[in-house]
């Protein structure tokens, strides 16, 4: 996949989400340039288990990058990267506010230098604003932006998730459409420019339909009130061997095979009766129906009927279900199996 072989960029972030947006755009063909501390070791590198001195996470990072070690403390140093800027497309940095300035490598400084330079800042708060110099982590961004309130059940406490949905979704992902934008605007203008990440405010982008129904007057979003987070039998149902279903069958088409496969067909009006009593009914009907068989079992059944419903699988079985394998989402790179890249370009 060489679609962005034109471009070059040079790598300051440590961590997850600058170093998944250069992995994106490395995977893509892009040339990226990683700049390492040689004092402050990214702590991703010790996380286990690990494959020739680092982590399986930092291989899967940085494995088709080349990483240069430089101590932005030294002069030295900083005068290097003011070399390679003369020669790089797009810098991406994951420092708080003001360190790259005080180090001499800013945005104002790197585009005198080179004024067609793309510069991305990922941050937690970003540039501006009252938070801009807080520390913060993925639970934090969430926590702001509303997200987590509604994404619980009613009277618990949400739940860490196991990934980091602010980093990824917001930061990484963010940052690669931003400066993918920033680099069409400069094929047609010569102009670089300075982006702003802000994984708090990509995280309160994530709100989507919830928010923009509250932002036009509509009810404010609360746990399982809505469609999508647990108001509806739109919901996971647990097997009698502890194992999880997914049940996702909104649509009529998809209501109707559901009901007849778990012979439920009496429960038609109630599914489509949202009203909080008429759920409640359906999601225990449900509920008993699907503990009184394996995980197993169930997993057979809906294999055969295009439902909506799906099991809950661990990562393993994930890897190594049929589809994973057909799609290729995982590959073997220097003798380590990783993930592989979750689009094409042909």
């Amino acid at each position: 996949m060489q679609a962005l072989k034109q471009l070059k960029i040079l790598d300051f972030s440590p961590l997850l989400p600058g170093p998944y947006a250069t992995m994106l755009m490395a995977e893509m063909g892009a040339n990226v340039l990683r700049v390492e501390s040689p004092t402050r070791p990214d702590l991703v590198k010790f996380l286990e288990p690990r494959i020739d001195g680092a982590s399986a996470a930092y291989h899967q990072l940085h494995d088709k990058k080349t990483t240069l070690q430089l101590d932005l403390k030294q002069s030295r140093c900083v005068g290097q990267v003011k070399e390679l800027i003369r020669d790089y497309d797009i810098v991406v940095e994951q420092f708080r506010p003001g360190v790259m300035a005080r180090l001499g490598l800013s945005y104002e400084i790197l585009s005198e230098i080179n004024p067609e330079i793309i510069y991305c800042s990922i941050t937690g708060y970003g540039q501006t604003g009252p938070y801009r110099d807080k520390a913060g982590h993925d639970i934090n961004y969430l926590a702001l932006s509303g997200l987590m309130d509604y994404s619980r059940r009613a009277g618990q406490s949400p739940v860490p998730l196991g990934m980091q949905v602010a980093d990824v979704a917001g930061g990484s992902h963010h940052a690669v459409m931003a400066i993918l934008a920033a680099v069409i605007h400069r094929q047609s203008t010569g102009e670089g420019q300075h982006i702003d990440i802000s994984m708090t405010d990509a995280a309160f982008a994530l709100n989507g339909m919830s928010g923009a129904a509250a932002l036009a007057g509509g009810d404010q979003p609360l746990a399982e009130s809505g469609w999508l987070n647990g108001g509806t039998f739109y919901d996971y149902y647990e097997t009698s061997d502890g194992r999880y279903m997914a049940v996702g069958s909104l649509e009529p088409q998809f209501q109707a095979r559901l009901l007849n496969t778990l012979d439920l067909e009496w429960l038609a009006d109630e599914c489509t009766d949202f009203t909080q009593d008429s759920q409640k009914r359906v999601k225990q009907a449900l509920a008993e129906v699907f503990i009184s068989q394996t995980f197993d079992y169930w997993c057979h059944l809906f294999a055969q009927t295009d439902a909506c419903v799906e099991p809950v699988l661990t990562f393993e079985e994930a890897a190594e279900h049929p589809h994973m394998q057909h799609r290729e989402l995982t590959r073997t790179e220097n003798g380590i199996r990783q993930m592989a890249m979750p689009f094409r370009l042909k």
